[in-house]
């Protein structure tokens, strides 16, 4: 097995979506326009959230959290998109993609666990009240969010080491829009065998497990909100759990599918529309999502608006 430093590939050619000059600036513009949503969306939540004090609680402390989370991991692929679609030259320097793929990975992982955390939030929220506000105390939430960026880096870097420790002599065309780990390894020069394995225990740790550990979660919080006697109150604990569910659903399933399908190397086209999923379009509805579905939220929102509207 040939060392880094030994690869004969310099950089590499992501090829992106379409080389169409005609349909380039519509593409452009549609990304970019997405982009800035989610980047005021999200930045606006945090905003809100930051400002208002009774929304200082753990619930939003960590919708805050997947917020930044959201910004950092869209920004490490998108701006570099919408340079290649208008530009000729799509090239990426070696060092450039290994750099990527890691931060990509460290944003991506972080955010899959932290969807674990919240769920443990919720079940201690629902079905432990009267202890909540002991256990989930602000040093909590920060070792706890501590624990999902450990998970990050840790993972980021296995899935980072082991794929970019393989020679690449050529091809050296990417097709996808940005560096990630199952479409890089199509261009190896060697057996990947060792990388598939460790891919899949690593996806395992990485995305079935918290997804597990939110499938737990979340059947226990179920079983005690059926014993709430109120359907008022039913109704209101369930409406603060659909929120999560929905945003962990639309990231952990196109993930499983990339990183843990049999041969999700070789996906192309719907690879790159899964990545488009869990990249982007989660980023865009997870603020939406959070803040239509909150009443606190759109409190908060509105009593920021007066504020910045009164006379000093």
């Amino acid at each position: 097995m040939q060392e880094l430093n030994q690869s004969t590939v310099t950089e590499f050619i992501l090829l992106g979506f379409t080389p169409n000059p005609r349909t380039n600036p519509l593409l452009f513009t549609f990304f970019l326009v997405f982009y800035l949503l989610i980047l005021v969306s999200n930045s606006l939540l945090i905003t809100v959230i930051h400002h208002d004090s009774r929304l200082h609680t753990p619930m939003y402390f960590f919708i805050g959290v997947l917020s930044i989370l959201d910004v950092c991991y869209t920004t490490t692929t998108v701006p570099q998109m919408l340079v290649h679609i208008l530009s000729n030259k799509r090239a990426i320097s070696f060092a450039r993609c290994v750099a990527q793929m890691y931060i990509f990975l460290l944003f991506g992982v972080t955010e899959s666990w932290l969807f674990s955390i919240m769920s443990v939030d919720r079940y201690m929220a629902i079905c432990h009240p009267l202890r909540y506000k002991v256990i989930m105390s602000h040093w909590m939430c920060l070792l706890m969010v501590g624990i999902c960026a450990a998970y990050g880096v840790v993972g980021g870097l296995c899935y980072t080491f082991f794929a970019m420790r393989l020679p690449y002599c050529g091809p050296n065309e990417i097709d996808h829009y940005f560096c990630e780990v199952p479409v890089v390894l199509k261009l190896a020069c060697a057996d990947t065998s060792l990388n598939d394995l460790v891919d899949f225990i690593t996806g395992f740790n990485v995305i079935v497990v918290p997804l597990s550990l939110v499938v737990i979660v979340y059947a226990n919080i179920f079983a005690t909100i059926m014993k709430i006697r109120s359907a008022q109150g039913r109704i209101k604990a369930f409406s603060t759990c659909a929120s999560h569910i929905t945003v962990v659903t639309m990231f952990a399933i196109p993930c499983i599918i990339m990183y843990m399908g049999p041969g999700s190397g070789s996906l192309s086209n719907n690879g790159k529309k899964m990545a488009l999923f869990y990249n982007i379009t989660t980023a865009f509805l997870s603020p939406v999502i959070y803040s239509l579905r909150n009443k606190d939220v759109k409190q908060a929102f509105l009593k920021l608006m007066r504020s910045s509207k009164a006379p000093e």
